[in-house]
């Protein structure tokens, strides 16, 4: 079974249970989890909820792109119905009427982000890799990311989203990506442990105090940190080629590898999709969540029709030549009606995929 559950002590333990594949999520799971949450949200017997990635990679590195990829080269339907099953799930989190708990000591990527952001509380380890590394592939930071990133402090969101770089457990503290930091001893014993917890009236406040009981007093400083004026600098200008000239422009001694590093990178992801990226969380930060997922499935759609989705797909994770072709395969060929187009009202006069969610 692809997820696994079990109730002990009014917690309901949730496993992510693909550990080869990184517990990346498939169709299956997606409904398989919203049917559990659904359910154990109406259920008196269950005070919280802890859900967790089996093996010791990973909690979930996001979602069978492999599966999507052929579904549209197969002309199927599976590229489809993911996204409108993964985004409410990811949804109804950010207001589940219980304590919902992730443990996040290991890869956490994209749609593992999803099933993460909207959580009471997100704990992280030694192991943890968190990232939003979309734009390497073609595509764009999803499963809410319009909203978690770009409410972020100062730039961190725009710099995560457009670099995709991976961040350990005291940046994600650090960039409000996360909550709690556990030692490993304390992560080993943490399923035990909470089988003895004593239950009062206030189930969030039992939750949070245990756990915060056996937090660390803090792992290392945040790298991070001692980037952030440069990040706030350079990733708050208004477009991708007046970011990489004020990267390109970097003088500063402390900073000056970083940014031609942080160039260089971006430089190899799709042109287009940093573009589109950027307008993405410039206009997320004044929408609403519900806003934001519908904005995203019509983003999602289109990155399969423009092509750099299924070019990205193919050279990083099929053929394995990391050598993409994108289209255009230069920033400053990129227009603006090209970013517009991700933008589009899809379906003008039919309902929206989200329509019909009971949560849209």
């Amino acid at each position: 079974m692809e997820v696994l559950s079990e109730l002990r002590n009014h917690i309901a333990f949730i496993t992510l249970n693909r550990p080869s594949a990184l517990n990346a999520l498939s169709l299956g799971m997606v409904v398989e989890l919203r049917a559990m949450l659904t359910g154990y949200a109406a259920d008196p017997q269950v005070h919280a909820v802890l859900v967790r990635g089996a093996g010791d990679k990973a909690f979930c590195a996001g979602g069978d792109i492999r599966a999507l990829y052929q579904s549209f080269k197969g002309s199927g339907t599976l590229h489809r119905e993911f996204f409108a099953a993964e985004y409410p799930l990811d949804y109804l989190l950010y207001d589940y009427p219980k304590p919902y708990v992730v443990l996040l000591d290991g890869i956490t990527m994209g749609g593992g982000m999803g099933i993460a952001q909207g959580s009471t509380l997100r704990i992280v380890g030694d192991r943890t890799r968190m990232a939003m590394p979309e734009v390497a592939i073609g595509f764009f930071p999803d499963v809410g990311g319009s909203y978690f990133l770009s409410r972020l402090p100062g730039a961190l969101g725009m710099y995560l989203a457009l670099t995709g770089v991976q961040i350990r457990g005291a940046d994600a503290l650090y960039c409000q990506l996360a909550d709690v930091y556990l030692p490993p001893d304390a992560i080993a014993s943490l399923t035990e442990d909470l089988a003895a917890l004593s239950w009062s009236g206030d189930h969030s406040s039992d939750l949070r105090s245990f756990i915060h009981a056996r937090a660390a007093i803090g792992p290392a400083a945040p790298p991070l940190s001692l980037l952030r004026h440069a990040i706030d600098g350079h990733f708050t200008r208004n477009s991708v080629p007046a970011i990489l000239a004020s990267l390109d422009g970097e003088t500063r001694a402390e900073y000056a590898d970083w940014a031609r590093q942080t160039a260089m990178l971006m430089r190899t992801r799709s042109p287009t999709m940093l573009c589109a990226t950027l307008r993405q969380l410039q206009r997320g930060k004044d929408m609403s969540l519900a806003a934001c997922f519908r904005m995203e499935l019509s983003m999602a759609q289109h990155c399969f029709e423009q092509g750099d989705f299924m070019e990205g797909v193919r050279a990083l994770i099929v053929d394995k030549d990391n050598a993409p072709q994108w289209q255009p395969s230069r920033i400053e060929d990129v227009t603006d009606d090209m970013v517009a187009a991700f933008f589009r009202n899809r379906g003008a006069g039919a309902a929206h995929p989200l329509a019909t969610s009971e949560y849209f």
